[in-house]
């Protein structure tokens, strides 16, 4: 494959990239202005992606995306090493305390819920698999941030630095760096109404051998609730899973 074909391919594949929660249906029209390309370019990308199923035609000249990713979807689920080991551990950690169980990775820079086990309460949660979390937002992403490198944290700080301090995360990098190493010597880090008012939520990393991490196992409750539970002992319940699933995984 020559590189301008390679290129090709990128283009056309950013069309994916295009569709979100605010926009579920383009024209060609559409595509090819949010790509900058010629209109019959556009033509060729939209025609190409639907013979692959990865977008099909809707009414009124729109498309949205494909059926195709339903099926890689499926196929994705039963090769996540996380998920074929860490399910079981996750639906005891739901009998062990009764809330909701979910488990979250780094993918790019999105952090991303790709499974969730319902206590005998199900949540009210805006966030599911496949939908974009806030990266600064949190139990899950921050302690996954936590088991960055410092030039990786620093990295991160110098490229997001607006977003983090709108966040309310330190503004300088010496206090930002603190700020995640005492969540990455505590081991867990309990949110309480920071991604969504009415919820906490109790996360831990699931550690690779080699350093870094898989992503991270969360319980998350009601903060009603929260009052009345044990937090050391569900501390407790949520580290130790996170530390048997990250040894089958090692």
């Amino acid at each position: 494959m020559t590189e301008k074909s390679v290129s090709s391919l990128g283009r056309m594949l950013d069309v994916l990239d295009l569709f979100d929660d605010t926009v579920l249906a383009r024209t060609t029209d559409d595509i090819a202005g949010a790509l900058d390309v010629s209109l019959p370019t556009a033509y060729r990308y939209v025609r190409l992606l639907v013979e692959a199923g990865l977008l099909q035609r809707a009414e009124n000249s729109h498309y949205t995306l494909g059926p195709r990713i339903i099926v890689l979807d499926h196929y994705i689920r039963k090769a996540d090493p996380v998920l074929r080991e860490g399910i079981p551990i996750m639906r005891e950690l739901v009998q062990a305390t009764g809330f909701d169980c979910v488990a979250s990775g780094l993918f790019g820079d999105q952090v991303l819920d790709t499974h969730r086990e319902t206590g005998g309460v199900p949540t009210m949660l805006a966030y599911g698999r496949g939908r974009p979390r806030p990266l600064f937002q949190g139990a899950a992403p921050k302690v996954i941030l936590a088991q960055f490198t410092p030039p990786q944290l620093h990295k991160l700080f110098d490229a997001r630095r607006d977003e983090l301090v709108r966040n309310g995360l330190p503004a300088e990098w010496p206090a930002f760096r603190r700020y995640f190493a005492a969540i990455r010597n505590a081991g867990f880090y309990l949110s309480v109404g920071e991604l969504e008012p009415q919820l906490a939520a109790v996360a831990a990393p699931i550690l690779k051998g080699e350093g870094g991490t898989w992503g991270a196992i969360s319980v998350v409750l009601d903060i009603q609730r929260l009052s009345i539970v044990d937090t050391h002992k569900l501390v407790g319940l949520v580290t130790a899973a996170a530390q048997r699933l990250s040894a089958r995984l090692a």
